[in-house]
C-alpha cells in the first residue's frame, strides 16, 4: 500500500511539473553555431586573397577628405582615378586590431548579450515601408504607431535578442523627427539592446542627449551604450558614401557601437557568380573595418557582410532563395574564420502572406545562417514581402521557429546517463516501454522544446478546436500581447524631460 501510494504520489508530482512547463528553457538564445561550413579551407583562403587583391589593386572610390587623411595615416596609398588603395598589410593590421568580442548592452543588464565567438543570436533589422495589417490581412503604409506596437510585441519574445526598428514611419516626413521618434519608441517599450539608424551626422548628438536623459544624466549613455547604430558606409561596388561616413565619425565620438553593413546584390552591384560576389562583398566590408580602425583602433563593430540576391530574370530582390541561404552562411563562415563579430541576414521571405512559401523560405535561410555560426542574424523576425513588409503575426511565428533552430544548434549531449544503458535494461526486463520512466521524465524537462503555436493534435481534435491555421493562431497571440503588454520603461520624469526638449509625436 505504501509502495503504491509512493508511486502515485511521484506520478502526481511529475504531472504537476509537466503542467508547469520546463524549469529551464532547453534551447535559449546564444547556442553555439559553426557546424555548417559551405566553404573549404582552401576556398576561404582564395576568397580572402581575392578580397585583399581588390583592395590593394582597385581600392575604394569617393573617399571623403577627412576619411582620406585618416586612411593615408594608416597606410593607404593613392591610386588611379582618385581612388585610395589599401596595401595587404594595412588590411591585415586592421583585422588584428579589431574588436573580437564586445557587449551589446540592454538597459536591463540581464538582457545584454556578448557578440563574437561562435554564439548565435537572432534579432531584427529592416526598414519596411508597409505593415501587414493585423485586422484586414492586407498591406498598408507603415506608421509610427506600428513601430511602437512592434516594439511592445517583440519585448515579450525571448528569441529576439536585440531590436532594430523593423519598419519606417512613413507618416513622419522630417528626417530628424523620424530618427528621434524611432529612437524614442525603442527606449519607451523595451529594455533589450536596441539599434537604430541616423539619416545625417548632425542627428546623432541631439539623440544622444535624449538617450542621456534615459541613462540618468549628461554623458551617461556613452559610458554604457544600450543602442547601436546601423550604418552602410560602403556603396557597392567599392566606394564610400559620404553621409554615412560622417555618421560613423559621430558614432565613434559618442561611443556608439555600430554594425557597418555591406548589402551588395548579386548580378546588380556585385558579380552574379557566388564566389565572385563573396570576394567583392568581403572586400567592401573589410573597407568598413579598415575605416573604423583607422579612426579608432579596436572600436566595437559588427562585421555585417550581408549578401543579397536578385532574381536575374526580373531584377526583383529575392530574400528567400537557396542562394541567399548559402551566401549568408558562407559570409558568417568567412567572418568567423577571420575572428570578427559576424552579422548576416536571413528570414527575408518574399512571401506576402503567412503561408507555405513564407515558412519554407524563412526556415531554410535562418537555419543555414545559424548553423554556420552567424553571431547576429538580422532581419530574422517579422519581415515579409522581400523586406518591404513587416508583420505582427510573423514576429510571433518566427520566435517559435528560432526556438527549434536553437534546439538543433544545441545538438546531442553524449554522457553516461544520457546513453541510458540502465534505463534500457529496466525497460527490456520490466514494462517493455519507456513511458513514465524516471529517465524519460528527466529528458522531457531538459532536452525537448514544446511549441505553443505549432499544432500537434490529431485531425479530429484540430477540427473540434476550430481548425485554426498558423496565421490565425499567431494573430490571436499577437493581438493578446498588444492588448495587455504596455511596459513603462521610461519614468514620468524622464518622459517629461524628453518631451520638453524634443518633438515626440506619440
Amino acid at each position: 500500500m505504501n509502495a503504491n501510494w509512493a508511486r502515485r504520489s511521484g506520478r502526481e508530482d511529475r504531472l504537476a511539473k509537466r503542467a508547469a512547463g520546463p524549469v529551464v528553457n532547453p534551447c535559449p538564445p546564444g547556442q553555439r553555431g559553426g557546424a555548417y561550413k559551405p566553404l573549404s579551407p582552401e576556398e576561404l583562403e582564395q576568397i580572402f586573397d581575392t578580397a585583399l587583391r581588390l583592395l590593394e589593386t582597385l581600392g575604394m572610390g569617393e573617399v571623403p577628405d577627412r576619411l582620406r587623411a585618416d586612411l593615408m595615416k594608416a597606410g593607404a596609398v593613392e591610386g588611379e582615378r582618385d581612388r585610395l588603395r589599401f596595401p595587404r598589410k594595412m588590411v591585415e593590421r586592421a583585422i588584428a586590431d579589431a574588436a573580437k568580442t564586445f557587449v551589446l548592452h540592454g538597459r536591463d543588464e540581464s538582457r545584454s548579450i556578448e557578440v563574437g565567438g561562435d554564439r548565435v543570436y537572432f534579432g531584427t533589422g529592416g526598414a519596411a515601408v508597409q505593415t501587414l495589417d493585423i485586422d484586414t490581412g492586407l498591406y498598408r503604409p507603415s506608421t509610427l504607431a506600428d513601430l511602437h506596437d512592434f516594439t511592445r510585441l517583440q519585448d515579450t519574445l525571448a528569441n529576439v535578442s536585440w531590436f532594430t526598428r523593423c519598419c519606417v514611419a512613413t507618416d513622419v516626413e522630417d528626417s530628424f523627427d523620424l530618427d528621434l521618434n524611432t529612437a524614442y519608441a525603442l527606449c519607451r517599450h523595451t529594455t533589450k539592446p536596441t539599434a537604430t539608424s541616423f539619416t545625417l551626422a548632425q542627428h546623432v548628438t541631439p539623440i544622444v542627449e535624449m538617450l542621456d536623459i534615459v541613462a540618468g544624466g549628461p554623458g551617461e549613455f556613452s559610458k554604457r551604450p544600450f543602442k547601436k547604430a546601423h550604418i552602410s558606409p560602403v556603396i557597392s561596388p567599392l566606394r564610400y558614401g559620404e553621409d554615412a561616413v560622417d555618421v560613423v565619425y559621430e558614432c565613434i565620438r559618442h561611443n556608439i557601437p555600430m554594425s557597418c553593413i555591406t548589402a551588395a546584390q548579386a548580378g546588380a552591384t556585385a558579380p552574379a557568380t557566388l564566389a565572385g560576389f563573396l570576394a567583392q562583398s568581403l572586400a567592401e566590408t573589410l573597407a568598413s573595418l579598415v575605416m573604423v580602425n583607422a579612426i579608432q583602433p579596436g572600436f566595437p563593430m559588427v562585421f555585417s557582410n550581408w549578401p543579397l540576391v536578385v532574381d536575374l530574370r526580373t531584377g526583383a530582390f529575392s530574400g528567400g532563395s537557396g542562394e541567399t541561404a548559402v551566401l549568408n552562411a558562407a559570409s558568417a563562415q568567412l567572418s568567423n574564420w577571420l575572428g570578427l563579430p559576424s552579422g548576416v541576414a536571413c528570414s527575408m521571405t518574399d512571401a506576402k502572406a503567412i503561408d507555405a512559401q513564407y515558412g519554407m523560405e524563412k526556415g531554410i535561410t535562418s537555419f543555414a545562417a545559424a548553423m554556420a555560426g552567424g553571431n547576429l542574424i538580422y532581419e530574422s523576425s517579422g519581415m515579409t514581402a522581400s523586406l518591404l513588409g513587416a508583420s505582427f503575426e510573423a514576429f510571433v511565428l518566427d520566435d517559435e521557429m528560432h526556438s527549434h533552430t536553437y534546439r538543433a544548434l544545441r545538438g546531442i549531449e553524449v554522457t553516461e546517463d544520457n546513453l541510458g544503458f540502465d534505463a534500457i535494461c529496466e525497460a527490456v526486463l520490466g514494462s517493455g516501454h519507456f513511458l513514465g520512466g524516471t529517465h524519460t521524465f528527466a529528458a522531457m524537462e531538459r532536452d525537448y522544446f514544446y511549441p505553443s503555436l505549432a499544432d500537434r493534435n490529431q485531425p479530429r481534435t484540430w477540427t473540434e478546436m476550430g481548425a485554426k491555421d498558423a496565421w490565425t493562431m499567431a494573430r490571436e497571440r499577437a493581438k493578446s500581447v498588444l492588448e495587455t503588454h504596455h511596459p513603462a520603461y521610461l519614468t514620468e520624469e524622464q518622459d517629461r524631460a524628453i518631451r520638453a526638449k524634443f518633438k515626440v509625436l506619440i
